[in-house]
């Protein structure tokens, strides 16, 4: 038997403490902020996006933990559809602005915001409101150049190879900004399946098995920070919308450094069990992340 003497337990308890400390200290994972009220002005809305944009990442530790001085940051929102910020089908232009400021403020080189979108750009952008806010607020907005898209080694389950933008991939930093919406085919797009706007070729082959495409993009991709914009979200008839009676309010925004937390948490905004969406099954099984969001002790902020 071992014989303990009083340095052996006071080494020990020594390093159990800062075990301990350094657990304390880790950064957060995830963040959720969230408004108490609805506000129904457009410019109150406008402006609860950008503070709880702000609020969510801010309990992450801020921007500077994602960007640095000079970086290349590509934000990535949804600019899918030919549809107004009201008909939540395409991401909160406020929420892009907000996080295109603080890019800069954390000494971002360049903010590039753009989408391959699947109705045609020049539409879907300026009335997505996306492109005037994320223009004032600094960055550089583009349609993407088709002669950019290059077959890269995904080295998927299923994606092997596929188009993707250089430029994403060159970027020193991306961060995925996802709207949380229904959708017909999978019961919900959220921050991983946003990443398809990264993408160019026949996309309509993903869907034939989505719930992998998904994840081999994701796992690929590696966005450092995903947002998802529930300020409104699309509970029906998604992914296009175009009803305001499909819409609701949520008054909330999620952030993380986990894509399957991240998704997980945004399922439940939809009324979904994390375990009714497949891609974040998969997700979770191939060590993406974790789909029990709760063990992160996500950082609540009421605002």
């Amino acid at each position: 038997m071992s014989v303990w003497n009083r340095r052996d337990v006071l080494r020990m308890g020594a390093v159990g403490l800062a075990g301990v400390e350094r657990a304390l200290s880790a950064p957060p994972a995830l963040s959720i902020a969230h408004y108490r009220t609805s506000p129904t002005a457009k410019e109150a809305i406008a402006e609860e996006a950008k503070m709880l944009t702000r609020k969510a990442i801010e309990a992450l530790g801020g921007m500077q933990r994602f960007v640095s001085k000079g970086n290349s940051v590509w934000v990535k929102p949804n600019i899918g559809w030919d549809r107004s910020p009201e008909l939540a089908a395409t991401t909160n232009p406020d929420v892009v602005a907000a996080l295109v400021e603080m890019c800069f403020q954390a000494g971002a080189g360049k903010v590039i915001v753009s989408d391959n979108a699947c109705n045609p750009a020049q539409r879907t952008f300026p009335r997505s409101g996306i492109q005037p806010a994320a223009e004032k607020s600094g960055a550089r907005v583009f349609f993407m150049d088709e002669r950019k898209f290059r077959k890269m080694a995904i080295k998927g389950h299923v994606l092997k190879e596929w188009e993707i933008y250089t430029d994403i991939v060159e970027s020193d930093r991306v961060i995925n900004v996802a709207i949380v919406k229904h959708h017909g085919l999978c019961k919900a797009t959220l921050g991983m399946k946003n990443l398809m706007g990264a993408t160019g070729g026949a996309r309509n082959r993903f869907h034939q098995n989505l719930d992998q495409t998904v994840v081999d993009l994701a796992a690929f991709l590696k966005p450092q920070l995903v947002v998802l914009d529930a300020i409104r979200i699309l509970a029906a008839n998604g992914p296009t919308g175009g009803n305001l009676a499909d819409v609701r309010r949520k008054d909330t925004i999620v952030a993380g450094v986990d894509q399957v937390a991240v998704d997980a948490l945004g399922a439940t905004l939809l009324g979904l069990r994390p375990e009714e969406l497949a891609h974040i099954i998969e997700a979770n099984s191939r060590g993406l992340g974790t789909m029990n969001y709760r063990s992160l002790s996500p950082v609540q902020v009421e605002v």
